[in-house]
C-alpha cells in the first residue's frame, strides 16, 4: 500500500532548479511576461536542458522503483510559471521519465507558501527571494548556485551532503565563534559534549533520509544481494575537540551518516571532489565552492551569518 502525503517523504523543486531556464528567462527579462509566454509556447516541445537539482531529483525518485509497493517519495513541482507557461516543463518532465505528478503554478507569485500543504521537507528553487521568505517562515528551502550539470546514468547511487552547523542544527554554536573567537568556540561546545543541538532547518529532511536507509536495512535482510543506494555525509569545518557533540546530536536525532568528515578549516572541496555528491548543503556561501565548478551547491542562508549578509545589503 503507497503512503499517503502525509507520510511521504516529499521535496518540492522550482522549475529554475530542476531544469536550465538560463535562455527563457533572459526572455523574460529582455521582453517581458507575454513574450515569455509566446517563447515558451512556440518552444513546448523542445526539451528543457537538467538543471543543477536534476541528478539529485531523479535519483531521489529512483528510491520508489527500489520499494513499488511503498512509493515512500514525491517531488512536487512549485513553480512560479502559469499553467500555460508551465506547460513546457512538464513535457519536458515526462521526456524525461519523470514521476512527478503535483505542481502549483502561481502565474509570477513565490510559491513558498504551500512547502507544507505539499508536506515538503526540502525546497530548492534558484530564486534567492522565494528561500529567504522561506526561511523567514520556518520552511526548509535552499537555493541552488549555478554549476556544471553532470549526470552519469550508470550511477544510480544517491549522494546527499551536509554541513552541520545552520543545517542540521541552529546556529547557537556559530553565535559563540563569532562572539567570541574559536578558543570560546572550542570550550562551549566541550563543556555541552553531551548536550545534543537544537534542530536546524534541515534536519527533518536528514530523518527521512535515514528512514529511506532503514528500509534499505530491511530489505538487506531479506536479500543480501541488494544494492544501496541512499548515502549520506556531514562535511564539516569543526575538528577535535568540537567533533563529540556532532556525534552526540547525531546519534539523538537518530541520523545514519555513512560518513562524517572533521575538517578542521580545511576547503570543502577538497573532499567534495572526491566523494563526489548528488547535492551538498551549506550555510555559508564561501564554503560553497568547487575547483572544477561541477558539485551541485545549494546554499541556505539561515542564522547569524546570513543575517549579517542581509543587513549589510
Amino acid at each position: 500500500m503507497t503512503y499517503p502525503i502525509e507520510r511521504k517523504f516529499v521535496v518540492g523543486v522550482a522549475s529554475s532548479a530542476l531544469f536550465d531556464l538560463g535562455e527563457s528567462h533572459q526572455v523574460f527579462l529582455d521582453q517581458g511576461p507575454e513574450k515569455y509566454k509566446q517563447y515558451q509556447e512556440a518552444n513546448i516541445d523542445n526539451t528543457l536542458g537538467k538543471g543543477v537539482a536534476f541528478p539529485f531529483i531523479r535519483r531521489f525518485l529512483s528510491i520508489n522503483e527500489r520499494f513499488p509497493d511503498k512509493q515512500p517519495v514525491e517531488v512536487v513541482l512549485l513553480s512560479r510559471n502559469s499553467p500555460e507557461t508551465g506547460l513546457r516543463v512538464f513535457r519536458s518532465i515526462k521526456n524525461y521519465g519523470l514521476n512527478i505528478t503535483r505542481a502549483s503554478f502561481m502565474t509570477g507569485k513565490s510559491p513558498f507558501e504551500y512547502i507544507p500543504a505539499f508536506n515538503c521537507s526540502l525546497f530548492l528553487t534558484a530564486n534567492e527571494t522565494d528561500v529567504f521568505n522561506a526561511i523567514n517562515a520556518g520552511y526548509p528551502a535552499g537555493l541552488v548556485l549555478p554549476s556544471i550539470v553532470e549526470d552519469n546514468e550508470k550511477d544510480v547511487e544517491l549522494r546527499v551532503a551536509f554541513d552541520f552547523d545552520g543545517v542540521i542544527v541552529d546556529d547557537e554554536s556559530e553565535k559563540v565563534y563569532r562572539e567570541g573567537g574559536l578558543a570560546a568556540f572550542e570550550a562551549h561546545e566541550t563543556q555541552h559534549a553531551d548536550v545534543p543541538h537544537n534542530q536546524g532547518l534541515l534536519a527533518e529532511l536528514v530523518k527521512k533520509l535515514a528512514f529511506m536507509q532503514k528500509l534499505e536495512d530491511r530489505e538487506i535482510e531479506r536479500n543480501p544481494q541488494y544494492e544501496r543506494i541512499v548515502r549520506v555525509a556531514v562535511v564539516t569545518a569543526r575538528s577535535a575537540p568540537t567533533h563529540e557533540r556532532v556525534v552526540t546530536t547525531l546519534k539523538d536525532i537518530g541520523i545514519g551518516v555513512d560518513e562524517t568528515f572533521f575538517l578542521g578549516g580545511m576547503a570543502k572541496h577538497r573532499v567534495l571532489t572526491v566523494l563526489k555528491p548528488h547535492i551538498f548543503f551549506d550555510d555559508q556561501k564561501r564554503h560553497l565552492q568547487s575547483v572544477a565548478g561541477n558539485i551541485p551547491m545549494v546554499h541556505i542562508p539561515f542564522g547569524i551569518a546570513n543575517n549579517e549578509v542581509e543587513q549589510s545589503k
